[in-house]
């Protein structure tokens, strides 16, 4: 926190005659919010000019106001008491999809040593507590991977709406299988530091996934700075990146702020390289058991509505991997209601 706010003095410079010192904001205590907000995601790696590899993420998420829990998870809830302190409470649930290909789309034959094809469709049911100076998540997932997730359908059809060529290789995809998994993150949010109403913080976070999707723990930070930071928890993504929140509840009508962030995963599992879970005659990869994203971006809310913006370059995550890391697009689009 010296560091940032030694920078942050460095960035500014004090007036003429004037000694400028930074004011310590503590993070707001939550409070009861009456609007939901309803968040549409869209990934793709043609955002930053490719189409390989991690190809496409389409994600819908709901979040309640922070009202009483439904039944289930008002029973997950009260466990959660043994394990952290109060906070308003929002349930939640989405539906996502994902494509993944590998470099090579054209040929009929994929080559063995690239990523296989494999769509992903999938349900998730959330529960999250905020305490003002942080959000924990859990996160339920349950879907298909393989040809019921329509992957070649999707692509396809959008590359021959789009007039481009189509994926080749698709039948030899990833074969049906159930797609369940299970996620806790906790992100922290540090008291802002503000410059003459430039207000600056770090959102430290961690996460843990089971499933036979994907398994890993990650650590990630992510360094803001703009103004009415209060509102979120940094910018909505589609997992396993760092994914902010999918929820903000502004305390003005206009807020803004860039951003750059990193996360590292040390990964046991993952479908999408190492292959069907119950089969070993599918196509896989020999997976980089340590992966890492870096990202940037910029989030603008005004009254109920936030467009966020994000970049972001993932190391490889295969042996074997051309074209080294990846690049891709992300952008979201928030409403209150």
């Amino acid at each position: 926190m010296r560091l940032a706010l030694a920078l942050m003095m460095l960035l500014a410079g004090p007036a003429a005659g004037q000694t400028l010192m930074p004011t310590v904001i503590p993070p707001p205590a939550p409070r009861p919010d009456p609007s939901g907000s309803l968040t549409l995601q869209y990934e793709n790696d043609t955002l930053a000019g490719t189409d390989r590899y991690y190809t496409s993420g389409v994600q819908i998420a709901y979040r309640s106001p922070s009202t009483n829990l439904p039944g289930l998870l008002r029973f997950m809830d009260d466990q959660l008491d043994r394990l952290l302190p109060p906070g308003e409470v929002r349930w939640g649930f989405g539906l996502g999809h994902a494509i993944y290909t590998p470099r090579d789309t054209l040929s009929r034959i994929p080559d063995p040593t690239d990523r296989p094809y494999a769509g992903h469709l999938y349900g998730a049911l959330v529960l999250q507590r905020d305490e003002g100076s942080a959000l924990s998540t859990l996160e339920l997932q349950a879907g298909v991977v393989g040809p019921s997730a329509l992957g070649e359908f999707l692509q396809n059809n959008v590359h021959d709406l789009i007039r481009d060529f189509s994926a080749n290789g698709w039948r030899s995809q990833l074969k049906d299988e159930p797609a369940l998994n299970i996620v806790f993150e906790r992100t922290a949010r540090t008291p802002a530091l503000t410059f003459g109403g430039i207000e600056m913080d770090l959102l430290p976070s961690a996460t843990l996934a089971l499933g036979t999707v994907s398994t890993y723990a990650g650590a990630g930070v992510a360094l803001r700075i703009g103004n009415g930071l209060d509102a979120d928890y940094g910018a909505p993504r589609i997992r396993p990146a760092l994914v902010g929140s999918s929820f903000f509840q502004p305390r003005q009508d206009f807020g803004w702020y860039g951003f750059i962030g990193g996360q590292g995963r040390a990964v046991l599992h993952d479908v999408f390289l190492d292959g069907n879970t119950w089969t070993d005659n599918g196509p896989s990869v020999s997976k980089r058991s340590l992966v890492g994203d870096l990202s940037a971006g910029f989030v603008v809310h005004w009254r109920g509505f936030r467009l966020a913006y994000s970049q972001v370059m993932r190391s490889e995550e295969f042996y074997g991997q051309r074209g080294g890391a990846q690049s891709f697009g992300s952008l979201g689009l928030t409403a209150r209601f």
